[in-house]
Parts: C-alpha cells; sequence; structure tokens
C-alpha cells in the first residue's frame, strides 16, 4: 500500500542537518530520488511519501535532534500506511543499525559512501516490509558522478574532494567520510562550465581541506591552479571555496586569489583557538604565529579582504590564559564574522577521553565573552564599509525581515550579507540579479543599503528564477575507480568542514 495516488508518482522530502557540504549531499539525494520517478512534495506537505534525513554528527546534540524529529514522524507514518523514512548521512554512518534499533519505523539507513543506494533500498524495503541498512567501509561510488538537482538557478556546489587526511583530536568526521580522494582538475571544470552553461553565476568549491587538493596526484600547487582555471571560463563571475587549512596553505593561492579576478576577495580560515597549547592538544599543526602569517599576507594581496573563521571554545585542558590568547588572536586578525563553538565531546574521538574536561558554566561564561569580542570588532569592520557601494548578488531567504521592510538580500562579493532597498525597482529585481548599490548602516552580522540602487542588471540565473527553473546535472564521469579506501563528501562551516 503507498500513500501516492493510484498511478501518480511518490513525493519525497530530503530534510538537512549541517554544512554546505551536506547542502550539496542532500541536492545529489534530490538528484537520485527524481531520476528514479519521485516528485518533490511541497514544503508544508506533512505526509511526503518519502522523508530524507541527511544528518550531521559534529555537534553533541545532532543524536538528540534526529531521534526527536523521527519521534514526531512516528505518528504521521502511522496514519499513511506505505510512507517511508530513511536516515543518511554521519549519524547514519556512526550509529548504524542503532538507528533502526531505536526508532524501528524507519525504512532506511544509508551511509556517507553510498548515497547513490538510496533508490534501491526505499524500493527492497517497501518489497520486503522490512528495514533496509547498508553503510559502507569505503566510498562506492564519487558523488559528483550522481545526478544532482540544484538548489539554486545562481549559485553552485562543486565538490573538488572528498575525505580528510588529517587527526584533529576534536572531529569525528575522518573516520565517517575517510581519506581524502581528489577528482582530477578536468572533471572539476566540466561541472562548472555545466553549471554556467545552465546560468549559475557563482560558484564554491569544496574541500574537507582544500589546501591539500593534489596529493592523491602529486601536485601540491594543484589548488592555485584550478583557481586560476576558474578564471578562464565565460560567464563565471565569482569563485569562492571552503574550507582550506592553515598548515597547507600556500603563497600561490593567495597570488591566484589576487591574480583571477571572478575569485572574491573572501577567505573562511578556521582558528579554532589562539593558544599554541591547545592547538598542540588539538593536533592542529599550526601555532597562531603562522595564522596570523598568513592573514598577513592575504591582507597585504588583497586589502579588501574578508576573512572568516571558526572558534571552538573550552577544549579539554584550556586555561583562562590560553583563552586570553585567543580572544587577543581575534582582535589581531579582525575577522568580519566567526563561527564560534563551545566544545563538544563526541564519542570515538581522541579528545572526548582527555583529562581536564571544563565545567559547562566555565565553558559557557568564555563562550559569551568570545562572542562580544567578536561582535565588537566585526561590527567594527562593518563600519568602514558605510558610504561604500557594493555589488550584490541578490539571494533567496537570506533576509528574514524582507518581506515587513520592503528590502530584498543578497551577498557582496566578499561574503557580507546585504538587505537593500529596491526604490523604483521594486518588482523588477529577480533573485540571481545584480545590484549595486550605497551602504548605509553597518550591523555586526550583516549591512543595509537604504537608498535606490546605483545600477541592477537582469542575468540569465534571474530569468531561471523568474521561470521557476532550477538547474540539474546529469553527474560528471570520473576518471577515478567506482570502488576505493574509505572517502568524504566534505564538511561543514563551522563543523565538519572547520578544518
Amino acid at each position: 500500500m503507498t500513500t501516492a495516488a493510484a498511478g501518480s508518482p511518490r513525493t519525497y522530502q530530503v530534510r538537512t542537518y549541517g554544512c554546505q557540504m551536506n547542502v550539496h549531499d542532500s541536492e545529489r539525494i534530490s538528484g537520485l530520488l527524481e531520476d528514479a520517478g519521485y516528485v518533490r512534495a511541497a514544503e508544508a506537505d506533512e505526509q511526503p511519501d518519502v522523508v530524507v534525513f541527511n544528518t550531521c554528527a559534529v555537534r553533541e546534540n545532532a543524536d538528540n535532534r534526529l531521534y526527536g524529529n523521527l519521534g514526531h514522524l512516528r505518528p504521521v507514518k502511522a496514519k499513511h500506511p506505505g510512507m517511508q523514512i530513511a536516515v543518511g548521512g554521519c549519524l547514519a554512518q556512526k550509529d548504524r543499525g542503532d538507528i533502526v534499533r531505536k526508532a524501528p519505523w524507519v525504512d532506511v539507513v544509508f551511509g556517507t559512501h553510498n548515497i547513490g543506494s538510496l533508490p534501491a533500498l526505499l524500493d527492497r524495503a517497501r518489497h520486503n516490509a522490512a528495514a533496509e541498512v547498508e553503510i559502507l567501509e569505503s566510498l562506492e561510488v564519487f558523488p559528483s558522478t550522481l545526478p544532482t538537482r540544484r538548489e539554486s538557478t545562481y549559485a553552485g556546489w562543486v565538490s573538488i574532494s572528498v575525505g580528510c587526511n588529517n587527526t584533529c583530536t576534536f572531529c569525528i568526521v575522518p573516520s565517517l567520510r575517510g581519506k581524502e580522494k581528489d577528482r582530477r582538475p578536468g572533471d572539476i571544470l566540466s561541472e562548472v562550465r555545466a553549471l554556467v552553461d545552465s546560468g549559475v553565476l557563482e560558484v564554491t568549491l569544496l574541500g574537507q581541506n582544500v589546501n591539500s587538493y593534489g596529493v592523491e596526484f602529486g601536485d601540491r600547487y594543484a589548488f592555485g591552479k584550478l583557481l586560476r582555471a576558474c578564471g578562464d571560463i565565460d560567464g563565471l563571475e565569482r569563485v569562492r571555496f571552503t574550507s582550506p587549512h592553515p598548515k597547507d596553505f600556500t603563497d600561490d593561492v593567495i597570488a591566484a586569489m589576487a591574480e583571477t579576478p571572478n575569485v572574491c576577495h573572501s577567505l573562511h580560515m578556521p582558528l579554532q583557538s589562539g593558544s599554541d597549547d591547545v592547538l598542540r592538544a588539538m593536533r592542529r599543526s599550526y601555532r597562531s604565529e603562522r595564522y596570523l602569517g598568513i592573514i598577513e599576507k592575504v591582507r597585504a594581496a588583497m586589502p579588501d579582504a574578508a576573512i572568516t573563521t571558526d572558534i571552538i571554545v573550552g577544549f579539554p585542558g584550556e586555561t583562562e590564559a590560553d583563552f586570553v590568547r585567543t580572544l587577543d588572536v581575534v582582535r589581531e586578525a579582525r575577522f568580519s564574522s566567526a563561527f564560534t563553538f563551545q566544545y563538544s565531546k563526541r564519542p570515538g574521538t581522541p579528545a572526548a577521553t582527555m583529562d581536564g574536561q571544563l565545567p559547562k558554566q566555565v565553558v559557557q561564561e568564555r563562550y559569551e565573552r568570545l562572542i562580544a569580542c567578536v561582535e565588537e570588532i566585526t561590527w567594527a569592520e562593518n563600519k568602514k564599509l558605510v558610504g561604500e557601494t557594493v555589488e550584490v548578488l541578490v539571494a533567496v531567504g537570506e533576509g528574514r525581515k524582507d518581506e515587513r521592510t520592503g528590502r530584498m538580500s543578497g551577498r557582496a562579493r566578499d561574503g557580507r550579507l546585504v538587505h537593500f532597498a529596491t526604490g523604483d525597482l521594486a518588482g523588477r529585481i529577480r533573485p540571481g540579479d545584480i545590484v549595486h548599490t550605497t551602504v548605509t548602516y553597518a550591523a555586526p552580522h550583516h549591512l543595509n543599503a537604504d537608498g535606490a540602487p546605483l545600477a541592477h542588471r537582469r542575468t540569465r540565473a534571474g530569468d531561471a528564477a523568474e521561470a521557476g527553473q532550477v538547474p540539474r546535472t546529469p553527474g560528471v564521469l570520473l576518471g577515478l575507480p567506482t570502488i576505493g579506501a574509505p572517502a568524504v563528501p566534505p564538511a561543514p562551516v563551522g563543523g565538519c568542514a572547520a578544518h
């Protein structure tokens, strides 16, 4: 029995937790399901035929969040025979059969290495009327060979590698996603060109550690070369990347950023701690002097660069002096924004069993001081832009108050969020269009531009948004084996991508 009307296609929803990399994995899940004949359910639909949870295991509350949401779906499924629930991603890779034991109404559990198996697992579970759990220990198919239903007409994610060879003591992701595996440059550029041909203006290159890209085929300068090659793609207006690792950051990448016009002057560089002792305990193979030296070089080459970061507070053994050193580095680095986290103990990581686990109240107090310090700096940095003209790529969903304020929102080239007034152009500016406007007000986390736009350029991405189209890429064949050592789709900024 099925919840879909006789003869009508089954509907699906994908619910994503985590980072940009998880969002990109979910685009592939959607593409697979649509290739298999499923139709995306409306967001308001409370009873789609299939609900897929694409999970993250980085934060301590990830388990509670998943099982809470599964609990809410249990009575819905009971009232709609034939409905199926699938759980994938990092938490599925970690918990495996425990998910079905704790939530026996789940139909399918699949891991990080076999996204492509999902349609077959759903069919098998429905046919056998029993849960299907399939967790592979190594990558079955490189994710970019899978069809993709892109979520944006104007911006796209492109994986350049999967996996991570680092051994940070706080991070569970490498054990769930595997060793680094690199795509060939030609395959990456083919996917970028396919996106641009469909109207996409901005591409973000994704990797757990983009600076180590090329390790698999023996070229330590491969990432800088890839950035320069993106500069030769007609119609590609913005290139971003995440996340680099300070230990692998080389001067040629800075030069490529500065000398390639479509590479944005924005850099997400995880710090994690300003204390060398804590960095050593985290097994981060750089020290604060090296980190600040990179930032100094970036700003020398690109004075307008906006630099963002990740910081963990309360790592085991962190002293007050260690924490103060983190504040010192934050003040010296002058970040435009920071993803800040209280240390979260994850079973299976070396840090989980370290001595010196800190009391919650100590971590909370330091966290609040860090937030105050970061916001003081980001606000001051944003105020410097008042009166400046910015180029904004108009986005969807960036401004929660836009309807009430009559504004639209998007991202400047440096990645800052801009809420802007539309003036006489109200109703004519579409997501994906380009607007030039003048900043009139700065807040710690955004800029406002309340005057009329200085210029508006209609784009093919805007045309696609107006027509209700989203890019679909069929999967890019790679010169790589389909079976191999454990490998990883990238990780979350502010979470697993924060390397």
